[in-house]
């Protein structure tokens, strides 16, 4: 089984495409300085990521999507992050009022758009961004953000996980190795989402 193709021995078993929903929504992971700032521990070269995201953005608020943003805010304790602030030393940039978890050149939300604050990987974990969605009558989660292997996963999980057809555009997520990136991607497309490039997403929700 080593031996055989990835690809090939995948399509076996996981070759579905569920294709997009009737009222998408488009959720922005993480997007914040921390990924940016050379000197930052969790420094990841992903400025090509945030620039596919805008593009999406600004094609999703021409057709009146709801635009979600999430950043990570812990207390200054990072208490409140528990074991996940215990395992990953770099989430004390995230602790309130440190300049790395604001939001990078480019991204700033709009007074229509939803901020979620999270203290989890996922966007979803102990937060109201399933209920907010729900309300909305949103069934298509479309998917881009920080980091593709970490809380993009997991909130691509749970979004499945929820019940909303889930989509994930490839150039808009980054990480900082294309090894990580490209297993999750693969990972993701295959068992929770599909995973789309950006001009097919813009073609889509040009198409709305």
């Amino acid at each position: 089984m080593a031996d055989q193709d990835l690809a090939a021995n995948y399509a076996k078993v996981y070759d579905n495409r569920i294709g997009f929903g009737k009222k998408p929504a488009l959720v922005l992971v993480d997007f914040v300085q921390a990924y940016f700032e050379a000197d930052s521990p969790l420094f990841a070269g992903v400025d090509a990521a945030l620039a596919s995201a805008l593009r999406i953005r600004e094609a999703a608020r021409a057709k009146s999507l709801p635009v979600i943003l999430t950043g990570v805010v812990l207390h200054p304790s990072g208490l409140d992050g528990g074991r996940f602030f215990q395992k990953a030393k770099p989430l004390a940039c995230f602790t309130a009022g440190n300049p790395l978890g604001a939001w990078p050149k480019g991204l700033v939300p709009e007074p229509d758009e939803f901020v979620i604050s999270k203290q989890y990987p996922s966007a979803f974990f102990g937060t109201s961004l399933a209920s907010l969605l729900t309300s909305m009558g949103v069934d298509n989660v479309i998917l881009t953000g920080l980091t593709t292997s970490g809380c993009v996963r997991a909130t691509c999980v749970d979004a499945m996980s929820h019940g909303f057809i889930t989509t994930v555009v490839r150039e808009a997520c980054g990480d900082r190795h294309s090894g990580p990136h490209e297993a999750n991607l693969f990972d993701m497309n295959a068992k929770y989402a599909d995973v789309v490039s950006e001009a097919e997403i813009l073609a889509y929700i040009e198409g709305l």
